[in-house]
């Protein structure tokens, strides 16, 4: 039995490892494409999971950022260029950003050690607020990114809560506590003799806003009431 919940490349790792060993991955945008699965509804093969929605919330994120900032002209969105996604990531980002009538700049960083590159060009660019795209290597450096982004005074939209329980402003997407529950429903039922082919892979129905309110507080913004009418969750 293996559990994956390092993105993509380590739920490939373990398939290609096993034809076998039955595996369930977590966070994974599109397990079908990705060639881990056959069908969402039939996995077949030994390998299921839970998927996750991503490039589908990239308009809501800028639209929140717009009603956050809305004197704000031009807006960020951090990438990973190692991550085999991040150019539809972009292309994404890009038509949200003309919607919203904001020039959108790209900053790159694949290492942590391009963080501090990245964060610094925001100034010089005039960014008033940062998206940080889906990423796993982002959400294994959390901290950092979020204290940098304290450091710089920059409005930031995360995808997942544990970003702003960390210190950030603002989250909006799928529970990762709720798809990590029910990966171990998942784990539960294969150990008693359910088979991954026989698991459809789940999709998040649901997706969270939560605030921040002190980080807010410190940004010096002061939150729309219609943001906090639609908040699931607002830390203080």
């Amino acid at each position: 039995m293996i559990a994956t919940s390092g993105g993509i490349s380590a739920a490939r790792a373990a398939k290609n490892a096993s034809s076998t060993i039955p595996i369930v991955f977590l966070a994974i945008s599109d397990p079908v494409e990705d060639g881990l699965v056959a069908s969402l509804a039939r996995p077949g093969g030994n390998v299921t999971g839970l998927g996750v929605i991503t490039r589908e919330l990239t308009p809501k994120r800028f639209e929140l950022l717009s009603e956050l900032v809305p004197e704000t002209r031009a807006m960020a969105m951090l990438v990973n260029p190692n991550n085999a996604k991040s150019a539809l990531m972009i292309q994404d980002a890009r038509g949200a950003a003309r919607a919203k009538g904001v020039r959108l700049h790209i900053l790159e960083a694949g290492a942590e050690g391009e963080f501090d590159a990245a964060f610094a060009s925001l100034l010089p660019l005039q960014v008033g607020a940062l998206v940080l795209s889906n990423d796993p290597f982002f959400n294994s450096r959390r901290d950092v990114l979020v204290a940098l982004a304290a450091r710089h005074a920059i409005p930031a939209i995360y995808e997942w809560r544990e970003f702003v329980t960390a210190g950030g402003l603002i989250s909006y997407g799928p529970s990762l506590t709720n798809s990590s529950r029910q990966a171990g429903v998942y784990v539960s039922r294969i150990l008693n003799g359910a088979k991954p082919a026989d698991l459809p892979v789940q999709q998040p129905t649901t997706f969270g806003l939560v605030i921040n309110l002190e980080t807010a507080k410190a940004l010096g913004l002061t939150i729309p009431q219609l943001i906090f009418a639609r908040a699931d969750e607002v830390i203080e």
